[in-house]
């Protein structure tokens, strides 16, 4: 169960430059609470095998280059706001 607290903790930092993080980690979220019991699945392999894809070929922050199209993603809730500045599909900021 550390192993899997631990894990999501790494992932989580990654979180701003993966579409739809939250939809692909909560499995492995739901692993943790109390009320669930601890019996690895199918659900739980394939989330983790996708976040794990995620990490070994996420993108590395690029320099802008002038003249070229941005593309915004942003999120906001009453307790905060977010965005990913892209270009080319590299991650800008």
């Amino acid at each position: 169960m550390t192993e899997v607290r631990s894990f999501l903790g790494l992932t989580r930092y990654y979180r701003r430059f993966v579409i739809d993080f939250s939809k692909i980690a909560s499995p492995l979220a739901n692993l943790l609470k109390k009320t669930t019991k601890f019996e690895w699945s199918d659900q739980w392999e394939e989330a983790f095998q996708e976040l794990k894809r995620f990490l070994t070929t996420a993108r590395i922050l690029t320099l802008p280059e002038e003249g070229k199209e941005y593309t915004i993603y942003s999120d906001a809730s009453k307790n905060g706001l977010g965005c990913v500045l892209m270009q080319d599909d590299m991650v800008i900021a």
